[in-house]
This record gives structure tokens, sequence and C-alpha cells, in this order.
């Protein structure tokens, strides 16, 4: 019967020899982790190339020109980030009803198109900071008795909005004694204002006041009740909107948006615009 003592015993050498082994497997495996981080640096996107989606039918902060090219101020705030950020920018005109699904199948990279921050938004893309803010305001014909813009004091009324919008979707919530008309684009909204198939119409504040001080048509309108800034519906402002596995450009366009804000090019592009800031 074998003792505790007849056991055979390891050298000194034998010992040595496995601690080598062993060694051995450390470095392997921390030689197969570098291996990965390193793939994993490899695979963050170099962008040189940015494509932008926007809509073209949101005057003045996007539009198609007589030419049938892009024009407006996220057009020009969209260049100037491009510039910023040194990347050439491609652009890319979607109607606003695909224009997020289309980011996501990886149409474009990044959308430019007065898109608000909202939370039901967060929950499928990524945002940058801001770039601008401004309110969401009611307009009716001039000498309309509608200026009372209460819930209650509209029920019963017409009101209409852009579909797929945050003034779609407050409308629907908030003013459930209203009939809510909604339109593919803001031009038809205001349109049937014009024509009397609506009381009052609910958009952006500076789309309204661009509508109404430069077209003939908007001459019918003014602005009634206060302005809307109810950040459950109306987000934190507008930004850029990105797919959430680009945490690079995200990172990009957030400095290219402050370096901007800082070196006065920001200001140049609003004052082309408008006559008050609209960050």
């Amino acid at each position: 019967m074998m003792t505790h003592r007849d056991r055979p015993r390891h050298t000194v050498a034998e010992a040595h020899k496995k601690e080598g082994i062993g060694m051995k497997r450390v470095y392997r495996l921390a030689a197969i982790a570098a291996l990965v981080l390193a793939a994993g640096a490899a695979e963050a996107k170099e962008w040189t190339n940015v494509r932008i989606g926007t809509e073209g039918a949101y005057p003045p902060f996007n539009y198609l020109d007589s030419s049938n090219q892009l024009q407006g101020f996220d057009i020009e705030i969209a260049k100037a980030l491009c510039d910023q950020m040194k990347v050439t920018c491609e652009f890319v005109a979607q109607d606003w009803d695909g224009i997020i699904p289309a980011l996501l199948a990886g149409k474009y990279d990044a959308i430019v198109a007065s898109m608000s921050i909202t939370e039901e938004r967060k929950q499928t893309v990524d945002f940058t900071d801001k770039y601008y803010n401004t309110p969401a305001r009611f307009v009716a014909p001039k000498g309309s008795p509608n200026t009372n813009t209460s819930p209650e004091a509209l029920a019963g009324k017409t009101l209409g909005a852009q579909s797929s919008t945050i003034h779609a979707n407050y409308l629907q919530d908030v003013y459930k004694g209203s009939d809510v008309k909604l339109y593919p684009t803001q031009d038809e909204a205001n349109a049937d204002l014009v024509a009397g198939r609506l009381d009052l119409v609910l958009a952006d504040s500076v789309v309204l006041y661009e509508w109404m001080e430069k077209t003939d048509d908007g001459k019918c309108c003014e602005f009634v009740g206060d302005p809307i800034k109810d950040v459950k519906y109306f987000g934190e402002g507008v930004g850029v909107a990105l797919r959430k596995d680009d945490p690079e450009l995200k990172e990009m366009f957030n400095k290219a948006i402050a370096a901007i804000i800082a070196d006065g090019t920001y200001k140049k592009i609003n004052d082309k615009y408008f006559p008050f800031s609209v960050y």
C-alpha cells in the first residue's frame, strides 16, 4: 500500500516546466485579446464621405429650388458641418414618412431635416446636440374668431398638420374633440387652410412665419394663441439623427456643431434666413 511518503515527488525542474507552460497559456490568451481589440479598433469607420438625408419640402429649412437643387437652412448648416468635419457631403431627398426607415436601411448616414429630438424617436435612432430650437404655433385666417387655442375652445373645429410629425402627434393626443386632418407635406396643409377646408394649422413657428411673410397665399393668415413648447411632444430642439451604431459620426457632428457656433459660421447662416436667432 502506497503511503503519502511513498508518492512520487515533482522535481524543481518539473515544477518550473509546468510554470512555464502556464505562463505560455497566459501569454497566448493575452495575444488573442490584443488581436480582438485591434480588430475592433480597425472596425471603427473612418468617415470621408457622409450621405445626408433630407426632405426637400419644408421651406425655409429644406426645399427644392427652380433647378431642383436642395436649398435651405438645414442644407447650409449640413454643408458647414461637413466642411468642419473635413468630409464630402452627398445629399439624398427622401419623403418624410420614410426618412427614418431609409436611414436604418443604409440609404444615407445622417438625417438633417429639422427633426425634433424626442423620447419616442430616441428609441429608434440617436441624435446629436441640437442645432436649432423653435416653438410650434397655430395659424388661422385673419379675423378668425379662433384666437383661443385651448383644446376646449377648438372642440369641433377642423385642424391640420403634416403627417408623421410632432405637430400631428400633439393634435391627435391633445385635441381629441377636434377633427384632425393630416397631410403628406406642410404646403398641402397650408393650401387647405387658404381654401377654407381647415380652421387652423399647427406647425413650426418659423416655417409658418416664412410662409406668411414671403408667399401671396400666406398673407391670408396670422398667428393665434401662444407658442407651444411642450417638451413631451416637441422635444429638446432639432438635431442630426443617426444610426445607434455610428457613435464616431455622432461625436464628429457634435464637435462640428460646437465649432460653427463658436467661430460665427452658424450666426452667418442664421442671419441669412431669419431676422432672429433660431438657436
